[in-house]
């Protein structure tokens, strides 16, 4: 038997929400542990847990800081260029190819320049 209140899928009782609800009003745990914890059961396997957090000991979301602006916008560029031919893939190189499609199947996708 476990410390934390425990409620059904959907049944929590107001002032409790998940990170993600948290998340989406501008809120963050802010320290505090879990609250409470939903819980929806299955049929073969362990029941599927949401962690609840209070909402009234919740803090706002910190801001983002321009150098966090920047440090996020050299990831995600990072992410884009291939290290194959070094240049902007336009999307995302995926990690199993580890370089731009047109690189990694030349005969199929000829690039065009």
């Amino acid at each position: 038997m476990g410390a934390l209140p425990v409620f059904r899928w959907h049944l929590a009782p107001d002032g409790y929400a998940t990170y993600r609800q948290l998340r989406a009003r501008g809120l963050r745990p802010g320290g505090q542990g879990v609250a409470a914890q939903m819980e929806r059961p299955r049929r073969r396997r362990g029941p599927l847990v949401a962690y609840l957090y209070l909402i009234d000991a919740a803090k706002p979301v910190r801001p983002m800081t321009p150098a966090k602006w920047a440090a996020l916008a050299k990831a995600n560029t990072a992410r884009r260029t291939c290290p194959e031919c070094r240049r902007d893939a336009g999307y995302v190189i995926p990690t199993s190819l580890g370089m731009c499609v047109t690189c990694a199947f030349p005969s199929i996708s000829p690039r065009s320049a």
